[in-house]
């Protein structure tokens, strides 16, 4: 009895408190963005007191006071609160529907899909009115959220969701990129407000698509006691009554809404979608007011904007207020989401798996050898046909003249700068398809693949670095670079998914979150650098052989030569390492030591690709699978087929690139990622069945 009696007083306060603490974390979110909001406004190149703002906000600023000053800033500010509002109540409503805790804006491709819209509208040359434009974004983020949930399927993990989000953003995002070089004067500002911005001309932006964000914020507050009930499970929600997809269309719906307004106002605000609603989750566990989709929307978007005032206040306060206005908001936000990503992605345990298992017949000697004759056959019509196409095109019997040293002054031009580029095409290929043989061989993963797991982003990140710093670096210290790169993204991501093994979705989740990372950090250094360093990185990056010379691809013929010897020669232990982790022991193989050998194989063969061709996507994922399915899962036979089959795909990207628009050309990465994001997408599809 004493026990009950001292027990029971003591847990009144307890509720008491409990019934306190919403009130109390919501009353102190609205503070943090208030002051944020104002120290926003206190920020830039003139000197503004915090007594000056309240005097501009109240009115009593007068003639020759700093009302202009502050005119000019509180857009910014509204922005950045309309923005992060926006996107933390949509990447809320996504994860209730979901009920996966890595749905966001930017995992759906809601930004990516907008992007591509806009980009064709501005391609078509119509001048629309400013909602007109938000309009036509809806349409474009709603399709792609809609895309993405419908090849992840239902009820999915969350390494499909994210893998068929970021494919098909990357799919998007190499369309909208070709846009931007095929029509530079129409699309004249897009890649920089592709990078997001709350920087404003006026007040007009934030009055317009502030109704466009209540009419998506009300809507989500009309539908969330049916989420509360979805949050329960699809049996039970539709025993109580609520239509489940009529519920699901309208969030997304909404969701949408919400995040086209945020793009269409400030451009793309990478993650704040994913990082409110973690913030804010924490405190569900806590207060059971949290766990109420309507409250929890509110409060994740007042987390939202705290979030996107106070990188912005960073930022300004880290740069100074003059480089502030060239680094956009979108990619410091970029970085920190790329970090929450990849903490939630460790955290994260996915039951489903990422593909399905390969059927594959295994052909007889005879049936190989022709396969792999067609594929030399090919190659070779590949190599030709690379060499006599272009801007200009040549015969047999020029090349021939050329060989023997008794060709003409524009023949001889044309072929000394035409072959290079043809051997790093080739070559690139060859290098990116035998290292995603290994990574998937080590790994266990079908889906694994240097471009997924982030090893070509850092390989990218430190080429492009070098590029914009020191324009007159060599291919060495190109290649240096990429591979410096590389190794340090390679050790992030191996070293933190080693913790739950290789073959495991965290590996894929880990580095699409890497991946993510150094795409923002290389839009950084691209905004910052001079327009010159900048056309050459884009153009480097789009996977543009151009300009390349013999000495360019010297580094990349020595790394495939001595990795493709190296692979052929352990390919017995290859074959080990990729059934499982007892056999290669029981052999007498150390499995560690094996798989940390192919792996720093792997890394060297895309960091030279990457240095020699720029960033190409999907060709170590394409050409294993396609190997495996003409010659068997043994390594003496996959990999030459890959080799084969990559420096085939690249060469014949690259041809189209020089001449489907001839004088006018496109990159091998932006032909690679419209055939691959396709293929990619139907690995996921396959796996559902």
């Amino acid at each position: 009895m004493a026990v009950t009696a001292t027990t029971a007083p003591a847990a009144r306060p307890a509720t008491s408190a409990s019934k306190a603490g919403p009130a109390v974390v919501t009353a102190a979110l609205l503070l943090l963005v208030a002051a944020l909001a104002v120290v926003d406004l206190t920020q830039g190149s003139a000197a503004v007191g915090a007594g000056q703002v309240w005097r501009a906000l109240t009115g009593q600023a007068g003639q020759g006071d700093v009302s202009v000053v502050i005119a000019s800033r509180l857009p910014r500010a509204g922005a950045g609160i309309l923005v992060g509002v926006c996107l933390g109540a949509a990447g809320a409503a996504l994860q209730a529907v979901t009920r996966n805790v890595l749905a966001a804006p930017d995992t759906l491709a809601v930004n990516a899909g907008s992007y591509l819209a806009l980009g064709l509208l501005a391609v078509t040359g119509v001048s629309v009115p400013f909602l007109a434009s938000s309009g036509i974004a809806f349409a474009g983020g709603l399709a792609a959220a809609a895309a993405v949930l419908a090849l992840s399927g239902p009820g999915a993990g969350s390494v499909r969701l994210v893998l068929a989000g970021s494919a098909l953003a990357l799919g998007a995002a190499s369309v909208t990129q070709a846009l931007l070089l095929l029509f530079p004067e129409r699309t004249e500002g897009l890649y920089q407000w592709n990078q997001g911005s709350i920087g404003q001309n006026g007040p007009g932006g934030v009055a317009q698509l502030a109704p466009v964000a209540l009419l998506g914020l009300l809507g989500l507050l009309l539908i969330a006691r049916r989420l509360d009930a979805l949050a329960l499970g699809d049996d039970t929600a539709r025993g109580l009554g609520v239509p489940v997809r009529g519920t699901r269309v309208t969030a997304v719906v909404c969701a949408a809404l919400l995040s086209t307004a945020a793009v269409t106002l400030a451009g793309p605000i990478g993650f704040i979608g994913l990082c409110a609603p973690a913030l804010v989750r924490p405190l569900a566990r806590r207060y059971r007011a949290f766990v109420r989709s309507r409250t929890r929307i509110l409060v994740t978007g007042l987390a939202g904007a705290a979030l996107v005032l106070g990188s912005d206040v960073l930022l300004r306060a880290a740069v100074g207020p003059e480089p502030a206005v060239a680094v956009p908001t979108g990619s410091v936000t970029g970085v920190v989401g790329a970090g929450f990503l990849v903490v939630m992605a460790l955290r994260t345990r996915d039951s489903g798996g990422t593909a399905a298992g390969d059927r594959l017949r295994i052909p007889s000697r005879a049936a190989f050898l022709v396969t792999v004759v067609v594929l030399v056959a090919l190659v070779i019509g590949v190599t030709i046909a690379a060499v006599l196409l272009g801007d200009a095109k040549l015969l047999l019997g020029d090349v021939i003249n050329w060989a023997q040293g008794r060709a003409g002054r524009t023949v001889t031009f044309i072929l000394d700068t035409r072959l290079p580029r043809v051997l790093a095409a080739l070559l690139a290929g060859a290098a990116l398809a035998l290292a995603g043989t290994l990574v998937q061989a080590v790994t266990r993963n079908p889906l694994a693949e240097p471009g997924v797991l982030g090893v070509s982003g850092g390989a990218a990140l430190g080429a492009v670095l070098v590029v914009t710093t020191v324009p007159a670096a060599g291919s060495w210290g190109v290649a240096g670079a990429a591979f410096l790169g590389a190794s340090v993204t390679a050790l992030l991501v191996f070293g933190l998914a080693a913790r739950g093994g290789f073959q495991h979705n965290r590996l894929v989740l880990v580095g699409v979150g890497v991946s993510a990372g150094t795409s923002a950090l290389i839009s950084l250094f691209i905004v910052l650098t001079d327009p010159f360093n900048a056309t050459k990185a884009l153009t480097w990056l789009s996977g543009s052989t151009y300009g390349r010379t013999l000495p360019d691809v010297l580094p990349l013929a020595a790394v495939l030569a001595a990795g493709t010897v190296m692979a052929l020669a352990r390919r017995k232990e290859l074959d080990l390492v990729s059934l499982d982790d007892d056999t290669p022991g029981l052999l007498g193989l150390p499995p560690a030591r094996a798989r940390f050998g192919f792996l720093v194989v792997s890394v060297l063969l895309s960091a030279t690709a990457v240095a020699a061709a720029g960033t190409i996507g999907f060709v170590g994922l394409v050409a294993p699978h396609a190997a495996r399915a003409l010659a068997g899962r043994r390594h003496v036979r996959a990999l030459p087929a890959a080799m084969l089959l990559g420096a085939a795909l690249v060469g014949v990207a690259d041809l189209l690139g020089r001449t489907v628009i001839a004088p006018a050309q496109l990159g091998a990465g932006l032909m690679t990622a419209v055939v691959g994001t396709p293929y990619f997408l139907h690995l996921l599809i396959r796996s559902r069945r």
